[in-house]
């Protein structure tokens, strides 16, 4: 009954392998190396490596380590826009707003050597990030889950409808949803581990735990451990528990 679980990455190889190594020796300190390794989302955008991130994740699925690899939003949009940049995620944005600086997609292509996307034709980046991004990493890009259960808890990107039943789950809001699930202080039926929205730091709720630290905004990569209803930080120090509180966001 024990999990670990990754925030949202953003294209940081390197603290995606620093997060890595903690729950390594965190392994070690246990003598648990079958724990599944959920990695909550949005691998992709604004970081400096996202195509390193996919490789590394893809490898290591594919070398049977026991990790879980969710969909994201900035995820969702990167397959969106390889398939069709006219297309609308979830009728509410056209998948070329994923070029745009504030999504970061440009980024993105950019670590697969297609420079200048926000800046060209559309046409032409969408030609060349057809031939740039391998085959592998989109199949596995669109492959993934939008949430897990593990260790009694309930893994997703950004967060489920309150009150709506797991397998009626909608992936817009899975993907997607904020206020109507932060400002929810519900029993979910289990502990919510989820990121997607960035603060300052792993914050416990009672009901579910954020763990989007904001990689993509130049803060730290967080990873937990989830035991039985019990969370704790994982530091290089070792584990941090994370107290039970309640506030906004």
């Amino acid at each position: 009954m024990r999990a670990y679980a990754i925030g949202d990455i953003h294209g940081h190889l390197d603290l995606l392998e620093a997060a890595h190594a903690r729950i390594a020796a965190d392994r070690a300190a246990t003598g648990d190396h079958v724990a599944p390794v959920i990695h909550l989302g949005d691998l992709v955008d604004r970081g400096p490596d996202s195509r390193g991130v996919v490789e590394f994740l893809s490898a290591g699925c594919a070398a049977g380590r026991p990790w879980v690899v969710l969909q994201g939003n900035h995820d969702y949009l990167f397959s969106l826009f390889l398939d069709d940049p006219d297309a609308v995620a979830h009728g509410r944005l056209p998948a070329h707003a994923w070029l745009e600086p504030n999504i970061g997609g440009a980024s993105t292509l950019a670590s697969y050597g297609v420079q200048e996307a926000d800046a060209r034709p559309l046409a032409e980046v969408h030609r060349a990030a057809s031939t740039a991004v391998p085959a592998a990493h989109r199949r596995f890009m669109a492959a993934r889950p939008g949430l897990h259960r593990a260790a009694g808890a309930i893994f997703v990107h950004a967060g489920i409808r309150p009150g709506i039943a797991l397998e009626k789950q909608s992936l817009r809001d899975l993907l997607w949803i904020r206020d109507s699930f932060l400002g929810d202080r519900r029993d979910h039926g289990a502990l919510v581990v989820h990121g997607h929205t960035a603060i300052d730091a792993p914050t416990h709720y009672g009901n579910r735990v954020n763990i989007d630290s904001g990689a993509a905004w130049g803060g730290p990569l967080s990873a937990v451990v989830v035991e039985e209803g019990a969370v704790w930080l994982l530091g290089p120090a070792g584990r941090q528990p994370l107290r039970r509180e309640w506030r906004r966001a």
